[in-house]
Parts: C-alpha cells; sequence; structure tokens
C-alpha cells in the first residue's frame, strides 16, 4: 500500500480526509480500496506541480490502473495520467492517454479540451516552421476538439467558442 503524502494545502487535507471516512463507510471490495488508495496518493501528487515531481503521481496512477476494474474510474486515471504527459511536455503520450481516457468516458469535455490544445500548438509550430498547409490540419484538428468540449458543456471554453468563431471554424 503506497504511502499517502498530504501537504500543508487545506484542499488536499480535506480531500484526504473524506476519501478516508468514504473508504471506510462505503462497501467496496479491497481491490476497490486499494485502487482508489493509489488513485488518490495520484491525485495528491499532482497538486504538488510546482515540484515538478511527477514520477511517483505516475507509478500511483499505474497502479491504480491495474487495480481498478470499473471504466468510468479508469478514465479518469487515464486522463490524468495524459495530464502529467502533457505537463512534461509528452504531448503524443498526452493525446493517447486522453484517447484512451475518452473510449472508457466520452463525457469528458477536459480531454477534448486539452487534446483542442495540443493541436492548436502543434499548429502554430507548423506555422513558425513555414508550414501553413500542415498548420491548417492541426488546427481543423484542435477546432472538432473544442467544439466536442463545448457540446458537452456549453458555456465553458469561452476563449476557445471565440476562436472558433474568429477563424471561421464554428457551425
Amino acid at each position: 500500500m503506497p504511502r499517502s503524502r498530504i501537504n500543508g494545502n487545506f484542499i488536499d487535507k480535506t480531500f484526504s480526509i473524506v476519501a478516508n471516512i468514504l473508504l471506510q463507510i462505503i462497501p467496496t471490495t479491497s481491490g476497490e480500496k486499494e485502487a482508489f488508495t493509489y488513485y488518490r496518493d495520484g491525485v495528491i501528487w499532482m497538486s504538488a506541480q510546482s515540484e515538478g515531481n511527477y514520477a511517483e503521481a505516475l507509478q500511483n496512477y499505474y497502479e491504480a490502473m491495474r487495480l481498478e476494474i470499473d471504466p468510468y474510474d479508469r478514465s479518469y486515471i487515464l486522463y490524468n495520467i495524459g495530464l502529467i504527459h502533457t505537463s512534461n511536455g509528452e504531448h503524443t503520450k498526452a493525446l493517447e492517454y486522453y484517447f484512451r481516457a475518452l473510449e472508457r468516458n466520452p463525457f469528458l469535455p477536459q480531454a477534448f479540451n486539452n487534446m483542442a490544445v495540443i493541436c492548436h500548438y502543434r499548429g502554430e509550430q507548423a506555422i513558425r516552421q513555414g508550414d501553413s498547409e500542415i498548420a491548417e490540419a492541426w488546427f481543423d484538428q484542435a477546432a472538432e476538439y473544442w467544439k466536442q468540449a463545448i457540446a458537452l458543456t456549453p458555456g465553458n471554453y469561452i476563449e476557445a467558442h471565440n476562436w472558433l468563431k474568429i477563424t471561421r471554424r464554428f457551425e
């Protein structure tokens, strides 16, 4: 069982206390409790982003994936692994994990948004390299992902919505 790391952050402490109480009172199997413990520890490590150390969070998420059987719960674990890879600049890996998360839970607008941000970034890179055709393809893909995110949560992603309008990619 991994050790839980609780830093001085009030939200982290509150999350840990509530999670521990829920683990004690909700009827779950020992495997489900163990998977949740690894997930919780991954979340706690993710909140310590200022340290720039994601290795232990990844270990906890990989262990949670090994133990967790519920597709919905697995989708959030995969999404969080994608976040770590995004933060590390490993965009291809991040996209893979966001795709895997969406296969299990197609109602994750934040995954669509993050995929769009990566595609938009790659479009900007292509422009800097002088390849406008590739840039347009990346921007078109970003637009598709942002449309899906917006469709799931109308009123969110205002900047993306404005970009879609300005670039005439919003239908």
